[in-house]
């Protein structure tokens, strides 16, 4: 029987999560399935994947043809690298203490990257950021800016509105008359 590691398809429209199944290659893609060993989710950011390691290897080793995703999947989980370095404990390069050695140090590699990747991301949000702010302050001074200067003209044009009233105001003469005796 021929079989393949695939996608099961799960959840609602327009948000698909799936299932990792170990299946015969005839059976449709939600059908019957021998084994499921994981999940993948890539509706977050970064996707999110669930797998058994152990029986995902097994099924690698036996001979299980994944499709392309699956594949792309079990190598950045690292099931390859360990199949290529249990190939070599058994041609006798090295010994499973010294692959297993290695597969830890490219696992801790791996992470070193990740945390990286994610200190870079942060830093670059918090730039933008920073940067979104050092520009709503600046729009912010300029509106100040026009206040202000409308203010200004407001106050002067009170203040001349002010003056041409007491100017043109007449003035109020106030003689006195000589009283008669």
């Amino acid at each position: 029987m021929a079989t393949k590691i695939r996608l099961q398809r799960h959840g609602r429209k327009g948000y698909a999560f799936y299932s990792i199944v170990i299946a015969d290659v005839r059976a449709p893609r939600d059908g019957k399935f021998t084994e499921k060993i994981g999940t993948y989710n890539p509706n977050t950011n970064p996707a999110t994947v669930d797998l058994k390691f152990d029986r995902a290897l097994y099924w690698v080793e036996v001979g299980a043809q994944p499709t392309d995703t699956v594949r792309n999947i079990l190598s950045k989980e690292g099931v390859y690298m360990m199949k290529h370095l249990r190939g070599g404990v058994k041609k006798g390069a090295f010994d499973e203490a010294t692959a297993q050695a290695k597969f830890e140090a490219w696992k801790q590699d791996k992470q070193k990257g990740i945390e990286a990747f994610e200190a870079k991301k942060a830093a670059e949000k918090k730039a933008a950021a920073e940067a979104r702010l050092q520009a709503e302050k600046k729009i912010n001074e300029e509106i100040a800016k026009k206040v202000a200067e409308k203010k200004a003209a407001a106050a002067a044009a009170l203040a001349e509105a002010e003056a041409e009233e007491t100017a043109d105001a007449p003035v109020e003469e106030t003689t006195e008359t000589p009283a008669e005796a």
